[in-house]
């Protein structure tokens, strides 16, 4: 479930505390909670981690519900809304398209079966975690002042939950469907080959046009309420739409596992950080669970039972994005006598048609048309125009069922169960793992389409029938590793399928990440031969850019009015340090580079399907090699775009920063501001003061191991400001749990009034890796707070 930003509050607990919480005296706090079986101790440290001490695993993912509920309420409800299509009847009309669109791609199948057919653990799990959830919603529902104030100024309360609700949703849109409509649109201009200097395709391959797409036919209009689950939400503040594709085009992580021969300790290391947009609160809530036969540590995601990324008592688990191409378009001919009927396999079949009613604040409630065919939901028609667009999403198919995957994840013990938990996981994922009898692996996992011949998902497909898909393939589908012989394993989303895979006939993917991280990742392991936990730390944080290195080559001889501010970058060591003048400028280079670039190379005529910027990969290779694009004399050519550029970048930087060098920081530009998501909400950004600021100065851009991205908008204010990155770390010392280390910025809650509001702001921005404490002597002597949730009394 692609995670939306956030801002919730923390509450009180129906809880004896050692010391107030927010809302705690406010009203008499409920006897007990219902869904629970047994008392839950709960001790949280300094940094406000629930460390969770249950009697039944259940019990254990009640509290994981509870208090993710009582730190997250309102992003966890805003969530669910959003996922169930229910936030017109809180936000209004301009909602509608969003409701209709995530209504339509609702799980429609037999979901008490999907339930039925997991582990029954799990299955008690899942309802004991939706419980929890359910039981902190009863508490603020009965005692409205706990309520977090987002719940006052839009006037409405939270939704309970049902557990089906946890197979129902299932929406996870790649985005990918986009670039096949911009694919057939460049190809119904002559200009396919133009696609590959924005998206190259690894393993090389030429894309095809399937027999029977009309090109020219093909608009954006074909992307319907696809393009509607895809776009930033109607409310001003909520996304920076702006940001928006620079973040799809960003977001991923890096994970490495180290073997016991190559460590100084001669145990397993695992060290992750996800790179996701930065959000007040981050996207991970950190928890411990433990209970008789469960015993887990990590960073979760709210909204989901257990942990994402972290360890249990035998096996560490990362992750970073894979890339599978998941959804594929089918463009259906339509009957021109009847519009609800379409072609496929020479005959007619009629689209299956539900109503659904949506309620919308301030109106009457709307009744609007859900419309299926075999493919999937239709996500468009155009009668007129005797066409329909369906989606066929691995997401959507039976038994994939990604919100419950953690649990299984959670209760692996070894390598041969870790990949059986994975077999559910529908979102294409590197995961990571090491056990503490010293094995390490990667399992990539994922929905994998089994698409027919003649069809490599990169453009629509006609829906006639010669291009279904034949269900998914299995997860022995997808690549593995275990205990590779290089003695290490490391992805940063870049293409990583082995030579001998069968590439072209799994059609797992071909757009994937450009390489400079992993780059980075493989040349600092293949250097260490015995790596400690810092060498990890330092990794995760490192600045140092393989590309830049590349591009400060390049530079030419510059006029003496430029020959310091050119001196000072051809003397750089290449690290996007936040104080480092040398950073600033190249990255204000580099931006003014990536445009002039562009201009050069995409014609005027496909800057509406290709507005920028040239893949990185290729731009570096372009000016190593310029060719006849850059004119007579390509060489002579590119070197003056490169000074043309170059000067024009000290002149920005003379105007942003100063007239001297000297005075020059990336960091002064690079800055981190967290606002609420909502903030474009008068009342809300009075109520939630933004985290960071101007003195929130970071290093790092999108191809250092450091990933921290930023939206370059030609004479912004805040131009260069960070915008996503790594804002949970982990690196596990695979055995000896108490050395592991972890971040969580900016913090466990989005209260002004908690501690822990931004308390990791300050960790976060010196790199200081704070103890992630697991042992039971560890975490008591850790302990600054203990509550202890009560079952309710059965009468």
């Amino acid at each position: 479930m692609q995670a939306t930003r956030r801002a919730v509050l923390l509450g009180g607990v129906a809880a004896t505390l050692s010391i107030p919480m927010r809302g705690a005296g406010a009203a008499p706090v409920p006897a007990g909670l219902a869904g629970l079986d047994g008392p839950v101790e709960i001790l949280e440290d300094r940094w406000g981690v629930p460390h969770v001490r249950a009697r039944t695993i259940p019990d254990a993912f009640f509290a994981d519900g509870y208090l993710v509920a009582r730190d997250r309420l309102w992003e966890l409800d805003f969530g669910h809304r959003r996922s169930l299509g229910r936030l017109a009847e809180i936000f209004g009309s301009a909602f509608v398209p969003s409701d209709t669109a995530n209504r339509l791609v609702l799980f429609r199948g037999d979901a008490d079966r999907e339930l039925a057919a997991f582990p029954s653990l799990v299955q008690d799990c899942a309802r004991a975690y939706v419980a929890g959830i359910n039981a902190r919603i009863a508490e603020v529902t009965a005692t409205p002042s706990l309520l977090p104030p987002e719940f006052a100024i839009f006037a409405c309360t939270p939704l309970e939950w049902d557990v089906l609700d946890l197979i129902r949703m299932r929406a996870e849109v790649a985005g990918n469907t986009r670039t096949e409509i911009r694919r057939a649109r460049l190809a119904a201009r002559g200009a396919l080959a133009y696609d590959a200097l924005v998206t190259p395709l690894e393993p090389a391959h030429v894309p095809r046009v399937p027999d029977g797409l009309d090109v020219a036919a093909v608009t954006e209009a074909d992307l319907g309420l696809f393009g509607v689950l895809q776009a930033p939400l109607p409310l001003h503040g909520l996304h920076a739409a702006a940001d928006n594709e620079t973040r799809r085009r960003n977001e991923g992580s890096n994970a490495w596992v180290i073997a016991p021969t190559r460590t100084a300790t001669g145990r397993p290391i695992l060290a992750n950080d996800p790179h996701l947009g930065f959000g007040a609160p981050g996207p991970r809530h950190v928890v411990h669970l433990t209970a008789p036969g469960l015993d887990v540590i990590g960073g979760g995601s709210p909204g989901m039972p257990g942990v994402m990324q972290g360890h249990n008592a035998r096996i560490a688990f990362g992750r970073t994005n894979f890339h599978i191409d998941q959804e594929d378009l089918f463009i259906l001919r339509t009957d021109p006598d009847d519009p609800l009927r379409y072609a496929h396999q020479g005959g007619w079949k009629r689209m299956e048609q539900v109503e659904t009613r949506i309620a919308v604040r301030g109106e009457a409630e709307r009744v609007v048309s859900l419309f299926y065919s075999v493919h999937g939901p239709v996500v468009a028609r155009d009668p007129a125009r005797h066409r329909a667009t369906a989606v066929s999403a691995t997401w959507l198919a039976p038994g994939a069922n990604g919100m419950l995957a953690n649990i299984g994840i959670d209760l692996a013990h070894d390598w041969a169960s870790f990949r059986e938990a994975l077999r559910v996981h529908t979102s294409p994922t590197n995961f990571t793992y090491a056990d503490i009898d010293g094995n390490i692996g990667w399992q990539a996992a994922g929905g994998l389409p089994h698409r027919a011949d003649g069809h490599d998902g990169l453009l629509p497909a006609p829906g006639d029938g010669r291009y279904d898909w034949q269900g998914l393939q299995p997860l022995e589908a997808l690549p593995s590793s275990f205990n590779p012989a290089l003695g290490w394993f490391g992805t940063s989303n870049e293409m990583n399928l082995p030579p001998d895979y069968p590439a072209e006939e799994r059609r797992v993917s071909f757009e994937w990440r450009d390489r400079f991280r992993h780059e980075r990742v493989a040349q600092m392991l293949d250097a260490t031969p015995r790596a400690t936990l810092a060498d990890s730390v330092a990794l995760q944080h490192d600045t140092l850019s393989v590309l830049a290195l590349q591009m400060v080559r390049l530079l030419p001889d510059m006029p003496p009015a430029l020959a310091a501010e050119a001196a000072l970058l051809r003397a750089w060591n290449g690290r996007v340090d936040a104080d480092s003048a040398a950073a600033a400028l190249y990255e204000v280079w580099w931006t003014r580079l990536e445009r002039a670039l562009h201009a050069l190379i995409i014609p005027p005529s496909l800057h509406d399907l290709l507005p920028g910027p040239v893949n990185a990969t290729v731009q570096l290779s372009l000016f190593q090699s310029p060719d006849s694009r850059f004119g007579a004399d390509p060489a002579q050519a590119r070197d003056r775009m490169l000074a043309d550029t170059f000067g024009a970048a000290v002149a920005e930087l003379r105007e942003r920063l100063g007239p001297l060098p000297a005075a020059w920081r990336w960091g002064a530009l690079h800055t981190i501001t967290l606002r609420h998501s909502l903030a474009g909400v008068p009342a809300v950004a009075a109520a939630f003061p933004a985290i960071g600021g101007p003195e929130a100065e970071s290093g790092g851009d999108p191809y250092t191991v450091m990933a921290r991205w930023y939206t370059p908008m030609a004479g912004a204010a805040h131009a260069y400001a960070a915008t996503g990155g790594a804002s949970y770390l982990m690196v596990c010392d695979v055995g000896d749990w108490d050395r592991s280390l972890y971040l969580n910025f900016p913090g466990q809650s989005a209260d002004p009034q908690s501690p822990h509001y931004a308390d990791f702001l300050p960790v976060w921005l010196r790199g200081a890796m704070q103890k992630l404490t697991f042992s039971p002597r560890s975490v008591d002597a850790a302990t600054i707070r203990r509550l202890t949730l009560q079952p309710k009394q059965q009468r």
